[in-house]
């Protein structure tokens, strides 16, 4: 058990550094290769494609980021420290939070009773639940986004820059381990073998990220978490689909789509605690 949650420390340390890596990497191909090479004019150093492919790709980076941010900022712990942490005899082990009452869960990674607990999200380092999942959905929203236009800008920059035609389907399945014998044999450069596996990051990241939000969204319509979904718990209140959506993600939904702010307000989410508790 003590090597399980070493583990899961260490995981919870990692994921959060892997994110900034490949955010700072993402950046970096974008501003300096991708847009550069493709939307080149040579009669201008910068013409309207660059400009607003440029400020779409920071508008999806920062929507990221900001979310992010504020999936932290805002934890999802429970106000309330009346629920005991005490945990039932048919709790399994390999669950990192057991459950207690009615959507509230202990996290022993966080040390903390969590409100309508959904899971812990290792990229962020805390659990996400009552007061941030409408800031972790955004996140994968934008993070799904961000890596996917970057996919296209990537396949699109190794079809200028090194001749390769994506017109055969069977071509990016077999890209990256054509990639790999060719480097080894020093017949392509390292930068355009890195980009070949930046583009499968991007391809992985974005999926996942995109599945997440799908979940996550039908769990919020139905006044579901994870926890309770994997326990098979039956919802004890089961309110409409609208109210649960607005519970979430507040009344100025239309904002938080564009820009990461706070769509709840203080006043209305203490009063939902005191409801769920």
């Amino acid at each position: 058990m003590y090597f399980k949650m070493l583990k899961l420390r260490l995981l919870n340390s990692i994921a959060p550094a892997y994110f900034f890596t490949a955010t700072t990497v993402t950046f970096a191909l974008q501003f300096y290769f991708f847009i550069p090479a493709i939307f080149a004019n040579p009669d201008a150093r910068i013409n309207s494609s660059t400009l607003l492919h440029g400020a779409f790709f920071l508008f999806l980076i920062l929507n990221a980021l900001g979310n992010y941010v504020m999936t932290i900022r805002f934890p999802a712990a429970s106000v309330q420290g009346a629920v005991p942490l005490v945990c039932s005899p048919r709790c399994s082990d390999h669950v990192d939070a057991h459950y207690l009452l009615n959507g509230h869960h202990f996290c022993k990674l966080c040390k903390k009773v969590i409100l309508r607990r959904d899971h812990h999200c290792f990229f962020t380092g805390n659990c996400i639940g009552k007061r941030n999942m409408r800031y972790f959905i955004m996140f994968c929203v934008y993070t799904s986004t961000t890596c996917l236009y970057s996919l296209v800008l990537g396949v699109a920059y190794l079809t200028v820059e090194h001749s390769i035609s994506f017109e055969n389907p069977l071509t990016f399945l077999t890209l990256l381990p054509l990639s790999i014998g060719y480097f080894f044999l020093g017949a392509i450069p390292g930068l355009q073998f890195f980009i070949v596996l930046m583009l499968y990051v991007w391809l992985g990241i974005g999926l996942t990220c995109a599945g997440f939000c799908c979940q996550q969204i039908l769990l919020v319509a139905r006044g579901q978490t994870w926890c309770q979904l994997r326990k098979g718990q039956v919802v004890q209140t089961r309110s409409p689909w609208r109210r649960n959506l607005s519970d979430v993600f507040g009344r100025q939904w239309v904002l938080g789509l564009f820009l990461p702010v706070q769509t709840v307000g203080r006043v209305q989410d203490h009063a939902a605690d005191q409801k769920d508790s």
